[in-house]
């Protein structure tokens, strides 16, 4: 989503480790420990142990994630019966009942966007969040106004349709259309699936104007639209300053006319009863971006090309921000009663995302800038997977990198199950389960090694075994 070459980050961890034991007065602690350890044993009877091998604890830590992991019977959609899918479809499922009870918000993230399999998990879990436990909005890490877009139009147009005007391009594919029609089957419904989207990046257009019934307006709306996106991938810091304030002007004349064009605005979208306010929001965000975000943008690139990343990091922060800010408004001032699903990738989602050694993003993501009221009604899931092929955002195919020693990978997949779910929000550290609580590697994309404490990342972890490249659509 945002274009840049590839970076490299190395991580390098030192671990220094002292020890100091005196008894008695006598100085030679390598002596004196055996002799003490000889006698409590031999008064006690007890025989000496050794400490156990890295081999053995990890030999612990699966057997615990072995005893204590769901595996889930299958990925695939579920098809919709009659306006509804059988419940009994779900019974591989029925263990998140207990663990999500009280929460808001359930966070689904990816550590890839392009993992076919990771799509159609995510399908499935939403048709089941949705329909058994009441979880009515769904919100991607995508457009506010695309998503608005599409939820605006959903009666009147295709799935696929839909899927393409609410999500960026990376989950246009054959494994994420199930979703989009699943959710234009709800509308008919007492309770239907209702589509927002929380980013604040350009897309494609989320609008073509027409409502404004003024052709000059649309059309210099359309053309900024337009040079916003070339200018936030160029490298001419001079020649935006220049032009930004014209750009800007045209979309506050565009967000003067939202109140006045209520009525068309609604029959434009009449599937999105919040038209008025989200098309408010929306430009706002816009006039944003266009005032301070793609400055910052052309500042990245000018800096990429010298190998240097504080500003391309500062444009993480500043979207992650904003993001966030666009979900608490989605929770408050649009949807103050329902229960929400977030899609996005693990990076946004993670709950100390500054804290991750070797990231490529070591900045504080919208998961971590979360209010804690917030993070305390919310449920991480992150998704990993452990072999195939993934894409990268260009959707060109990467080979998943064998799990590592020890790894979350590693770990989970003891199981030698297809799809292995963990819940760690609900534990408390013992010898089984240490590994939680503690450094470990993982693979962003199946390829950027990374180390985390898992459970102050996250509050479950679901690993597909193998993966493969997603069927994209055009």
């Amino acid at each position: 989503m945002t274009k840049g070459k590839k970076r490299k980050v190395l991580l390098s961890l030192s671990i220094a480790l002292t020890s100091f034991v005196a008894f008695n007065g006598v100085s030679n602690a390598s002596a004196a420990v055996p002799a003490i350890e000889e006698r409590v044993a031999f008064d006690n009877q007890l025989e000496v142990k050794a400490a156990r091998t890295s081999n053995e604890t990890l030999q612990e830590w699966k057997k615990w994630t072995n005893d204590h992991a769901y595996s889930l019977t299958s990925i695939q959609p579920e098809a919709v019966v009659q306006q509804n899918i059988p419940s009994t479809k779900f019974e591989d499922l029925e263990m998140l009942k207990p663990l999500l009870h009280d929460k808001r918000i359930v966070f689904l993230g990816e550590s890839s966007h392009g993992a076919a399999e990771f799509s159609l998990a995510k399908t499935r879990l939403i048709q089941f969040l949705h329909q058994e436990m009441g979880y009515n909005v769904l919100a991607f890490e995508s457009g506010m106004g695309n998503a608005m877009n599409a939820q605006g139009q959903i009666d009147k147009q295709t799935a696929k349709q839909t899927m393409k005007d609410a999500i960026f391009g990376v989950w246009w594919t054959k494994e994420t259309l199930p979703l989009f029609e699943y959710a234009k089957k709800t509308q008919k419904t007492d309770k239907p699936l209702k589509l927002a989207g929380f980013d604040i990046q350009q897309q494609n257009a989320f609008t073509n104007g027409d409502w404004l019934q003024n052709s000059q307006l649309a059309k210099q709306f359309s053309e900024v639209e337009e040079q916003l996106v070339d200018w936030s991938f160029g490298t001419d810091l001079k020649g935006y300053q220049k032009a930004k304030p014209g750009i800007i002007e045209v979309y506050k004349q565009v967000k003067s006319q939202v109140q006045l064009k209520e009525n068309e605005l609604q029959a434009a979208y009449p599937s999105e009863p919040h038209i008025v306010k989200l098309m408010e929001r929306t430009l706002a965000d816009r006039i944003r971006l266009a005032d301070e975000y793609v400055e910052l943008s052309i500042q990245a690139n000018i800096e990429i090309e010298q190998n240097k990343y504080d500003s391309f990091l500062k444009t993480m922060e500043w979207r992650d921000q904003s993001m966030m800010e666009n979900l608490l408004w989605l929770a408050e001032e649009i949807y103050p009663t329902e229960k929400f699903i977030v899609w996005a990738h693990n990076d946004h989602i993670r709950k100390a995302q500054s804290e991750v050694m070797g990231s490529p993003y070591p900045v504080k993501l919208m998961g971590e800038r979360l209010p804690d009221i917030y993070k305390k009604y919310s449920y991480v899931l992150g998704l990993y997977m452990n072999s195939g092929e993934t894409a990268n955002n260009m959707g060109e195919p990467m080979a998943v990198l064998p799990s590592v020693k020890g790894s979350i990978e590693d770990i989970l997949s003891s199981s030698n199950k297809p799809y292995t779910f963990i819940d760690m929000r609900n534990r408390q550290n013992e010898r089984g389960n240490s590994w939680m609580f503690e450094p470990r590697l993982s693979y962003s994309w199946g390829m950027i090694q990374e180390s985390l404490v898992p459970r102050d990342q996250y509050d479950g972890l679901l690993l597909i075994d193998k993966v493969s490249k997603p069927n994209y659509i055009k």
